[in-house]
């Protein structure tokens, strides 16, 4: 499977449901602008290990998420990793052309303040399990 493809439908997801709308608006970004307006979410980097075996021939894609905030504290960051995890609930909600979401789960969410000393960040690690259509 394409991570093109599963990093596509996942920012349409993001950028069209309602709770992440609610917080960050459409700054759902692959790669933001030199300067962001806060809060924003960015794609992180992704891994994609293909799993063969006899009659099957599927990925396992692991796809980081980093939402970003300057509001003080903790408490903004996570409520955006929060809708995120939210808004990627359902594997069904997610369009993969060619392909079949067979699962997608929140595998990690650490929050951390960066080191500028105004920045929170929250880095979700999602594991995407998925197969040719048939």
């Amino acid at each position: 499977m394409s991570s093109e493809e599963l990093q596509r439908s996942v920012v349409s997801r993001l950028r069209n449901d309602s709770g992440v709308v609610g917080v960050v608006g459409q700054r759902t970004y692959d790669l933001p602008p030199i300067t962001p307006t806060f809060p924003y979410i960015t794609l992180g980097p992704d891994t994609t290990v293909p799993q063969r075996a006899e009659c099957y021939e599927g990925d396992d894609v692991l796809l980081q998420i980093d939402a970003w905030s300057r509001t003080p504290g903790f408490q903004e960051v996570k409520r955006i990793a929060k809708t995120i995890r939210d808004a990627l609930r359902d594997p069904d909600i997610l369009d993969l052309e060619g392909y079949r979401l067979i699962d997608l789960f929140c595998e990690e969410s650490r929050v951390v303040r960066d080191p500028d000393g105004l920045t929170s960040h929250a880095i979700l690690t999602f594991r995407a399990l998925t197969e040719p259509e048939t």
